[in-house]
């Protein structure tokens, strides 16, 4: 039986920029500057021009964004290359939709930067499938967390020290500054460099490594030398929103040595230690600021480890398997016994043991019975069973005290499907998408939905509002047509489809795809 959505974090090839909101010319960019901060968007992630990154990147569909001839360029513009940047990276790198995992590190990358130097606080998160240690951070408040990450932090203060670092890439705004050190130069083209972070993404980290170290020797020295200054001050901004968020600053430098440890089991280093690099120097600085500081336990934030053990599970191939090393990590490990628990339960929901998997859970709910992960496991425990009824009276006293929660609404959407309520999931997925508009899969479920209950017009708007955040304008465009050939002597609607119509076009014209 398949798990619904809400349970599995699905790979989607998917880029949230625009919608209808912010597809309008007066908000595009002069393709001059774009460029610009293009060269300097991805410099931040150390990836440098090289023709074996360029033949990987020449089937990559971008927009043409022009010459870098001026480095004039404003806040908004930097969020507008942002979003950009991001819907050509969600098109081609493989990215998950998972509500629990999406709403517990935009709770914690929003929280950190609201103790952080960061003004411009228009947050965009990518979480991408690739069990490398990785994240990173694109001008104009993209952050990108790999899911393997949770592999190697420990706890979530460490998790925390690596994104308080890349947002202090964001607010020292190290791409725009990259890109004076880099006036005049040819090292690099926005199809090269995204061509590379796509490899790092879809490959683990060793071929976009290998697209990137065989750089010109010159180009290569002097961009490492502006990227350690990067680093440092990256280090220091992010260790006082550490400060700030009264969080444990000596995680920074514990997450140093973890991911030290950790990549001795590497070939060759992990994508994030090869644009960031940690030495023993790095390490003992971390220390020296902390120590600075007065001293903070690590909060240790239990949903962290819940979490960890929902990505643990993710990347376990064999169902039996994760079983049995949950079952050998509850005994094993007794201070995050609950943890290896929900993990338990996930894998006997997936293999289909669904009384033990039960009982495990009602062990949990016993002790906690409002944690709203421990919930959403109930609800797909019962739909499971076929039981789709009991999840929704119990998703709907949920949402009574947490209205618009994300995870308790996707399982509610998946809940109301699986109980025949066609016309009652549509609704919930049509308020949803208007809550997280740039979400490419909610714009793709809602399709679907619309199919079953029969609103072609709305399929059809569904598919535009879809194609648009994977950056393919013209199906967008297509998709509203067909919606026109449909509406018959509906006026207003027909007004309202050409608008849209010449909304993406305008866009697409600002945004010269090729």
């Amino acid at each position: 039986m398949p798990r619904p959505l809400s349970s599995m974090a699905q790979r989607r090839y998917s880029n949230p920029m625009c919608n209808k909101h912010t597809c309008k010319a007066n908000q595009a960019v002069t393709c001059r500057s774009v460029k610009i901060l293009a060269i300097a968007a991805i410099s931040i992630a150390g990836l440098i021009y090289h023709p074996q990154a360029a033949s990987v990147s020449s089937e990559l569909k971008i927009p043409d964004l022009g010459d870098a001839s001026s480095s004039m360029f404003s806040s908004q513009q930097e969020y507008q290359l942002g979003r950009g940047w991001l819907m050509a990276f969600r098109n081609q790198a493989p990215v998950i939709s998972d509500p629990l995992l999406t709403d517990y590190l935009e709770y914690l990358i929003y929280n950190l930067a609201s103790y952080s130097q960061l003004k411009d606080r228009r947050l965009e998160l990518v979480v991408v499938d690739n069990k490398s240690m990785n994240a990173f951070a694109v001008p104009g408040g993209v952050v990108g967390v790999h899911n393997g990450m949770f592999l190697y932090a420990q706890n979530e203060d460490q998790m925390a020290s690596v994104l308080s670092h890349e947002l202090a890439h964001l607010s020292q705004r190290h791409f725009a500054r990259s890109v004076e050190k880099q006036k005049g130069s040819s090292i690099t083209n926005l199809a090269a460099l995204l061509g590379a972070l796509v490899i790092a993404a879809t490959a683990g980290g060793d071929a976009g490594m290998a697209a990137i170290m065989a750089t010109q020797a010159a180009a290569m020295e002097a961009q490492l030398r502006y990227s350690r200054q990067n680093e440092q001050e990256a280090d220091r901004i992010g260790m006082l929103t550490m400060v700030n968020a009264d969080l444990d600053p000596m995680s920074v430098a514990t997450m140093f040595e973890q991911m030290q440890r950790s990549s001795r089991y590497y070939s060759r280093p992990p994508e994030f230690l090869l644009t960031h690099p940690v030495t023993e120097r790095r390490i003992s600085d971390a220390r020296g600021r902390a120590i600075r500081y007065p001293k903070r336990q690590p909060k240790d934030n239990f949903e962290y480890h819940l979490m960890q053990a929902r990505v643990q599970f993710y990347f376990e191939k064999n169902v039996n398997a994760s079983i049995k090393r949950f079952r050998t990590e509850i005994k094993d490990d007794p201070k995050y016994a609950n943890a290896h628990r929900y993990g338990l339960v996930l894998a006997l929901t997936e293999a289909v043991r669904l009384e033990e998997a039960q009982r495990e859970l009602d062990l949990l709910l016993e002790n906690d019975p409002d944690r709203i992960t421990y919930l959403v496991a109930q609800s797909e425990l019962w739909v499971a069973a076929g039981k789709p009824r009991q999840a929704i009276a119990l998703l709907e006293r949920q949402l009574e005290y947490n209205p618009d929660n994300y995870p308790l609404t996707m399982s509610y959407y998946q809940a109301l499907l699986r109980a025949g309520d066609k016309k009652g999931a549509e609704a919930v997925l049509t308020a949803q998408s208007e809550r997280r508009p740039t979400d490419p899969q909610l714009w793709y479920e809602l399709a679907e939905i619309r199919g079953l209950t029969g609103d072609i017009i709305g399929l059809h708007q569904a598919r535009a509002e879809y194609f648009v955040l994977m950056g393919q304008p013209d199906q967008a465009i297509r998709q509203l047509n067909y919606a026109l050939q449909t509406v018959g002597d509906d006026h207003t609607e027909a007004a309202r489809l050409k608008q849209r119509i010449a909304e993406i076009q305008r866009w697409k014209e600002a945004m010269n795809f090729s």
